[in-house]
């Protein structure tokens, strides 16, 4: 298999019309003029569930924010609808999905949505949990819960809050969220985004304000998490605002990606195959402005990054021998892109 199905959420705030489809083809190395897959309000993220049936979108339709549910015709990439649960208020920046519960992240609201999901994919109206406290920095004022996902045996849930500097891991309980642990960042730093070793103990911790990766010890019995390294995800010399964005792990566990908006790259890493701390390789042009998000194709041979500024996904060639990156003369302009997938199967 060489032709794989890309998939784009959006801003609608300008052009954009919802969620675009594209094609990457891995032999050729080349991608497909972006067309609309699903006219949807700011499906800024977008998530698969683990077998990739079905596709879910943060939506939001005027003064109301919430989850549309698709099936994802693997054939031909086409996108079926099949229901949204919408509440009053901002819709979420972040979700997951398992088989039978998609888990959101609400920025604005600071609060997690538990939305059950039914055996043909519909999702449920959501249970909503909610921060409280805040920070330092200027965009501290009250808890942005940026990021809701599932621990890898699906046993806890962590949720990463840029507004409280704090990582915080529950479990699903009584169709409701107990906290069972909490991780607190450094003050200021903003916890963004996180990423768990394919073997290892080990999760990594992107923090937006302080563009830092944190790399934490993990226990899967407590879901406790304990700092052991910290490395700067953006060049020391670089003194204008950089926003930390997206952070992506090989499937092999030894190379870690992250991306900045601000210096407009996208960081490579490698991963120590004994302890699980990284080192720097250096850095890379995204090929437009404000990279939001970035993913790798299913062979891992490809970058994939979304530029939201400049409307555009870029292509990359990955050495997969020494983890660099570099640009192709491939680029398709999504209009307000924020969030890329790919489906692998």
């Amino acid at each position: 298999m060489s032709k794989y199905f890309g998939y784009a959420g959006t801003y609608t705030r300008k052009t954009s019309q919802g969620i675009y489809r594209f094609t990457l083809d891995t032999e050729t190395e080349q991608l497909s003029a972006s067309e609309v897959a699903a006219e949807l309000g700011n499906p800024t993220y977008i998530n698969f569930n683990e077998n990739q049936d079905y596709l879910y979108a943060v939506a939001q339709e005027d003064e109301m924010g919430g989850v549309n549910a698709f099936r994802v015709d693997k054939e031909n990439g086409q996108l079926i609808p099949i229901n949204g649960q919408l509440v009053e208020g901002n819709p979420p920046c972040h979700l997951e999905a398992t088989e039978n519960i998609v888990v959101t992240g609400n920025y604005h609201k600071g609060e997690i949505g538990l939305h059950f999901v039914h055996e043909n994919g519909e999702v449920e109206q959501g249970h909503f949990t909610k921060h409280h406290g805040d920070g330092p920095h200027e965009r501290q004022e009250k808890p942005h819960v940026h990021f809701t996902g599932f621990t890898p045996d699906k046993k806890f849930i962590v949720v990463a809050d840029l507004g409280t500097d704090r990582l915080v891991t529950y479990k699903v309980e009584d169709s409701s969220l107990k906290e069972v642990s909490t991780f607190h960042a450094k003050p200021g730093s903003g916890p963004r985004h996180i990423v768990f070793h394919p073997s290892k103990p080990v999760a990594y911790l992107l923090t937006e304000l302080s563009s830092e990766v944190i790399v934490l010890d993990y226990n899967s019995e407590t879901g406790e998490f304990k700092e052991k390294q910290t490395m700067l995800a953006k060049p020391a010399d670089f003194t204008e605002t950089n926003d930390a964005s997206a952070i992506h792990i090989t499937s092999d566990g030894k190379y870690l990606y992250t991306g900045n908006r601000g210096h407009n790259s996208i960081t490579s890493f490698q991963i120590d195959s004994t302890s699980g701390e990284l080192a720097l390789i250096g850095f890379t042009p995204s090929g437009g402005e404000w990279p939001r998000d970035f993913v790798l194709d299913p062979t891992e041979k490809f970058l994939l990054a979304s530029n939201q500024h400049t409307g555009n996904v870029v292509l990359f060639k990955r050495d997969t021998d020494t983890g660099k990156l570099t640009q192709t003369n491939q680029m398709i302009e999504v209009p307000e892109v924020v969030c890329v997938k790919v489906l692998s199967k």
